[in-house]
């Protein structure tokens, strides 16, 4: 059985009711947060990391490593940094935005939106909606299959191609029944938005959330004195570009100046809903690829919940590719909320970033980390792999 949206919406609109709870001992100052975030950068074996901190409203950053292997200077507040997957909570807060205008619902089947004679696959009485789309529940795959070679991350597919291929495809589980991570959902989810706008989706980003938060160089394109900034990892990732065929799953352009924008936005501004919980994961048969920075305890619309130490959320969202790993965990019920993004290192370290980074926005709340993961087999350092979109 699909949630009930309007119970989820009523509830998460309940919480914003709640008494705010008060720390019982001082919080750590926030300055010490330096001295764990150059523990976790030399940990990750990464080139350069920018971390940002936003606790009731006070703003640390700090950037480790370098900008490239070699350059000796310090990744700042205006290096530029691909977001990768976090491009997905932007699509899921324009999705909630839209619903508040009445343009969508989150049960419209995919199909309202579909191109003409596209025909978008389903089970019998179980189309794909755009909630679906939005937690990973579709059944669609992963991808479309691989990018031809020498494509530039984050340009493939594009807005055609997706569409020439979906009508093809045999659903192999029955919308809201599995939880399947699909970065082809969030590209289709984009589409559909855009379609309920009558705008492009990188205007409509810029008309209902850049320009109204002051967010100046988060967008798919940047120009040439920005891609000068772009920060470098170990590898050749190939050429800073415009990434809107991917807007809605990954090919968000930002800054750390931006995402403390976004960072105070999430924690005090942001509609409820948009970080509710929609689906449990017992009540799924199966979940797949959900789990990057812990075992999920919440689904929601691009947001994971996890169990913080406290009896709290945790709630998060991963993302990795094009040399970059990224990462955004907000702990609404202590006002504070993390942001790091690192590039590739030579080595390959083994270390998962997100756990790490969950112990670190504990620590910053007074609060003990999590349980250490289970110890992974010992492996000679190696190269690394292209990170998949996560």
């Amino acid at each position: 059985m699909r949630p009930s949206y309007l119970f989820i919406i009523a509830f998460a609109l309940a919480l914003t009711l709640a008494p705010r709870p008060y720390a019982q001992t001082p919080l750590p100052d926030l300055a010490q947060t330096d001295a764990l975030g150059q523990d976790l950068f030399m940990k990750s074996g990464s080139t350069g990391m920018v971390l940002v901190v936003v606790r009731d409203g006070k703003v640390f950053f700090r950037g480790y490593g370098e900008t490239a292997p070699g350059s000796g200077q310090l990744p700042t507040q205006s290096s530029i940094l691909r977001l990768c997957s976090l491009s997905k909570i932007f699509a899921t807060d324009l999705f909630i935005k839209l619903a508040g205008d009445k343009l969508v619902r989150l049960d419209d089947p995919l199909q309202k939106f579909a191109p003409a004679k596209a025909k978008v696959p389903g089970k019998p009485g179980k189309p794909i909606t755009l909630a679906d789309l939005a937690t990973h529940t579709s059944g669609l795959p992963r991808e479309v299959g691989r990018a031809p070679k020498g494509t530039p991350h984050f340009t493939f597919p594009d807005h055609d191609y997706r569409w020439h291929w979906l009508p093809k495809q045999i659903l192999k589980t029955t919308p809201g029944t599995v939880a399947l991570y699909s970065n082809v959902g969030f590209d289709l989810l984009g589409d559909a938005l855009e379609k309920a706008a009558h705008k492009p989706y990188a205007q409509l980003l810029y008309d209902r959330t850049t320009r109204p938060l002051g967010m100046s160089e988060t967008g798919f394109t940047p120009n040439p004195a920005q891609c000068q900034r772009l920060l470098q990892g170990a590898h050749d990732e190939g050429p800073c570009t415009d990434t809107q065929s991917s807007a809605g799953s990954s090919g968000i352009y930002s800054t750390a100046t931006d995402m403390m924008l976004w960072l105070k936005y999430l924690l005090t501004a942001q509609i409820p809903t948009a970080q509710a919980v929609y689906i449990q994961p017992e009540t799924l048969l199966k979940q797949s690829g959900l789990d990057h920075a812990g075992a999920p305890t919440g689904i929601g619309l691009g947001w994971m919940h996890i169990a913080s130490t406290d009896g709290s959320d945790i709630t998060e969202k991963t993302g990795g590719g094009a040399g970059f790993l990224t990462y955004i965990a907000l702990s609404q019920s202590h006002h504070t909320a993390i942001f790091i993004a690192a590039t590739d290192g030579s080595i390959e370290t083994h270390l998962n970033v997100f756990h790490e980074a969950n112990n670190l926005l504990l620590a910053v709340d007074g609060l003990p980390p999590l349980p250490p993961e289970p110890p992974k087999p010992v492996a000679r350092p190696v190269r690394k792999k292209p990170r998949k979109r996560v």
